[in-house]
């Protein structure tokens, strides 16, 4: 009887403790600090009119690198940054390419669009009329920044260890839809009607001890509490919702990614304490979240990029002659660089557009979409992929300006034309936008075996 119980007992055990040890992947993680010198030109607001004045909250790359038996790795980077730029991300894939062997397809470069972050070479660049010196210093940044995060790249690849993962899923409010329709047109206020996605994806990295080495989690929300009167470098919201978590959590790093979040505002917003009550009610759930068992995830890693082209409205060289006797600043900055374009022969016509899935076994697929795009796209996605866990995050690879679905380009507003300006782009998108990505998200689905 002895004997038995006592086999009983360290079944119990081993069944207790398999869990603990089933570590299905590798897993690495590493942090750079990228925070500009003080002061250095803040981006997201036109109406900002000189540089910052301090620091609220340092500003960060995180990588986080997973690789599963006998497959390449794949290293998923947030970073405290209005946007990257495509010449930043082609700039950093090729060189993680060149020095790490890891392909385009398993690397997500994500920003998560503080409006507090520095100004990043050639984003948004019709918000600045720089002189010389501040031209070299946003130069410079750009240049070191790219080196940073082929660096935090390596960094994680460095540092893989064992590790198991788990899925889960919450939800917080604050996000409001922010196309409020008016007589005039839509306008930048709060539509409680709109479209919104409230679902906060939380992935959890574990150690062999079930220690939390990492947590990967979004919102699709603007990182926007704060506005243009705010003068100081940092995170807002996404920024305070990490520095809590890690702070409850000694030794881990938590990444934010921002999801379908174009048409989404904070509500309310216009403060720091605000920023920091954002903060702690998404931190909150993913911590609770973290305490819950979670769904296991298991391997195999599949990843699939595709690059769309999307197409603008037609317009001609006599729109931009127009646009530059505009008495608005913006619109002749813009009128000039697509004049400068006709003159050289290559009139901006269309964007390349990246979409990405990456696929954990069957328990989770990740897919990132370039630009603000609309929580439309994420909402369309979730439909159309029903029953599957996903993580649908806009602002990867490149924010070259919004993206908008069919229905907000039909009822335009700022999603649709106006923020075309302030990226540099012609004017609104053709009717395909949607068609376009839509098309290129089922391509890179088919490929990691979403079905």
């Amino acid at each position: 009887m002895r004997s038995s119980a006592r086999r009983f007992a360290l079944l119990v055990l081993l069944s207790t403790c398999g869990p603990l040890l089933a570590a299905d992947f590798q897993a690495g993680v590493a942090r750079v600090k990228i925070t500009p010198p003080s002061p250095f030109w803040m981006s997201g607001y036109a109406a900002r009119t000189h540089p910052s004045e301090g620091v609220e909250q340092e500003l960060w790359a995180k990588a986080l690198a997973l690789q599963d038996a006998g497959e390449k790795p794949v290293v998923l980077v947030t970073t405290d940054l209005i946007g990257l730029p495509r010449a930043i991300s082609d700039e950093v894939a090729q060189r993680v390419l060149g020095r790490f062997r890891v392909e385009r397809s398993r690397l997500v470069l994500s920003a998560s669009h503080t409006h507090c972050g520095p100004a990043v070479r050639r984003n948004l660049a019709v918000l600045y009329d720089f002189g010389e010196e501040d031209r070299r210093r946003v130069e410079a940044y750009g240049a070191a920044l790219a080196d940073q995060l082929v660096e935090v790249v390596g960094a994680a690849l460095g540092s893989l260890a064992p590790a198991r993962l788990s899925f889960g899923s919450g939800s917080v409010g604050f996000a409001a839809n922010r196309r409020e329709p008016t007589p005039e047109g839509v306008r930048i206020g709060v539509n409680p009607a709109g479209p919104v996605d409230h679902d906060v994806p939380v992935l959890k990295v574990a150690g062999e001890d079930g220690s939390l080495r990492a947590v990967l989690f979004g919102y699709a929300c603007h990182n926007t509490t704060l506005g243009a009167d705010f003068h100081r470098l940092g995170g807002d919201y996404a920024g305070y919702a990490q520095a809590e978590l890690e702070e409850k959590h000694p030794g881990a790093t938590a990444l934010f990614m921002m999801l379908c979040g174009g048409d989404q505002n904070p509500s309310p917003r216009g403060t720091l304490d605000l920023a920091r009550q954002h903060g702690h009610a998404l931190a909150a759930e993913v911590d609770r979240l973290l305490a819950a068992p979670g769904r296991p995830v298991r391997p195999r890693i599949r990843a699939a990029l595709e690059v769309a082209s999307l197409d603008f409205a037609p317009h001609s060289r006599v729109t931009f002659e127009q646009e530059a006797a505009s008495p608005d600043t913006f619109r002749q900055r813009r009128a000039r660089l697509m004049l400068a374009a006709y003159d050289e022969g290559r009139p901006v016509r269309s964007t390349p557009y990246p979409v990405q899935a990456i696929r954990f076994g069957r328990e989770l697929t990740l897919v990132a979409l370039a630009g603000e795009t609309v929580v439309d796209y994420a909402l369309r996605v979730k439909r159309a992929f029903a029953g599957e866990s996903l993580i649908v995050a806009g602002y990867c690879h490149d924010v070259m300006c919004y993206i908008p679905s069919r229905r907000v380009l039909r009822e335009g507003g700022y999603e649709a034309v106006e923020n075309t300006i302030y990226y540099g782009q012609p004017g609104p998108f053709a009717e395909t936008v949607e068609d376009r990505v839509m098309a290129a998200v089922y391509e890179v689905a088919k490929r990691v075996g979403l079905r």
